[in-house]
């Protein structure tokens, strides 16, 4: 079957064997369409994501497809379901999953639209609610909000009676657009006035929740616009992994300050994500409420152009690629 590999020298679409039969708890899917993601770009580069990357793997994260065969142990799931999920080896005609990471296809919603919810679904509602705790009537400020899981976070907090809800992007196309979203607010996080916006926005006294995909150089401005007992959740670090952090004002503000990655959890944890999107905010899935705008689709034999789309950082939402 066709897959979208890395070899040494960089990735490109290689013939690779189909996948075995599913076992225990595993779903063989037909995949139809697959979402990039930012994690992606670095593994055709060779760099590794947790367990997965480097050489021979077929990579790609998340995907949409038809159930082709089912293993012993797999729930909830039968041949022939059309379901979005995440896990290894997306970019392929086929992939195998674990029963416990799959979402059902709503109907009406094309294989495409589709690709695009798995990863931001589970991302934002584990760090928006599970990890961030929001309650009806706080504030929440998205850090890359232009991103697919950050236009996810900024409706989800919407959602969740968030007020009111800001948004940071470095461009004032994609800032104009985050109102479409939910943001009451845009800012621009390379702006260095950007907290005293937050701050007189809040009335003074920071936003309650911060969810952060930039972490490294707006690590101590992030602190200074965090309210007392506010909370920070560090989901990403497209500015930086390390940096400078003020240590007196996350104390003084006691703050609490926490980390969250896939990377580490383990099937049991990854499936109670899964679990926790479908008991909280399944319904607005369905209705369409919760949703995404797909950027531009790629032919799978295109899929090197749609990185190159992804790389060059225009893009608003996501970027999918159709098999």
């Amino acid at each position: 079957m066709k897959a979208y590999v890395y070899a040494t020298g960089g990735a490109a679409i290689a013939d690779v064997p189909e996948p075995a039969a599913p076992q225990g708890p595993q779903v063989l899917i037909r995949v139809h369409a697959c979402g990039l993601n930012r994690a992606d770009i670095g593994m055709t580069r060779g760099h590794a994501h947790g367990a997965a990357g480097g050489p021979g793997t077929v990579l790609g994260m998340e995907w949409a497809g038809e159930v082709t065969a089912v293993g012993p142990e797999a729930r909830g799931v039968a041949v022939g379901d059309r379901v979005m999920g995440s896990g290894a080896a997306a970019f392929a005609a086929h992939t195998l999953a674990d029963h416990g990471r799959l979402f059902p296809i709503p109907d009406g919603m094309s294989y495409e639209e589709a690709a695009t919810l798995p990863l931001a679904l589970t991302t934002m509602h584990n760090a928006v609610v599970t990890n961030g705790m929001l309650q009806d009537g706080q504030s929440v400020l998205v850090q890359g909000a232009s991103s697919g899981v950050g236009l996810m976070a900024l409706q989800i907090a919407r959602l969740k009676g968030a007020r009111p809800v800001i948004g940071s992007s470095t461009t004032p196309e994609r800032r104009s657009q985050l109102a479409r979203f939910g943001a009451d607010l845009a800012i621009d996080s390379r702006d260095g006035g950007w907290v005293d916006r937050v701050l007189a926005a809040t009335e003074g006294r920071g936003v309650d929740l911060i969810i952060d995909q930039i972490s490294g150089s707006v690590a101590n401005q992030n602190l200074r616009a965090t309210r007392v007992l506010g909370r920070i959740v560090n989901v990403g670090r497209l500015g930086g992994s390390h940096a400078d952090f003020d240590f007196d004002t996350h104390a003084a503000r006691r703050i609490t300050y926490v980390g969250v990655t896939f990377r580490s959890r383990t099937m049991e944890e990854i499936r109670a994500i899964f679990r926790a999107v479908r008991d909280d905010i399944w319904p607005a899935v369905e209705s369409g409420h919760l949703k995404l705008p797909i950027d531009r689709v790629f032919p799978f034999a295109e899929i090197g152009a749609a990185f190159a789309h992804m790389a060059a950082n225009r893009h608003l939402g996501k970027i999918v690629v159709a098999l």
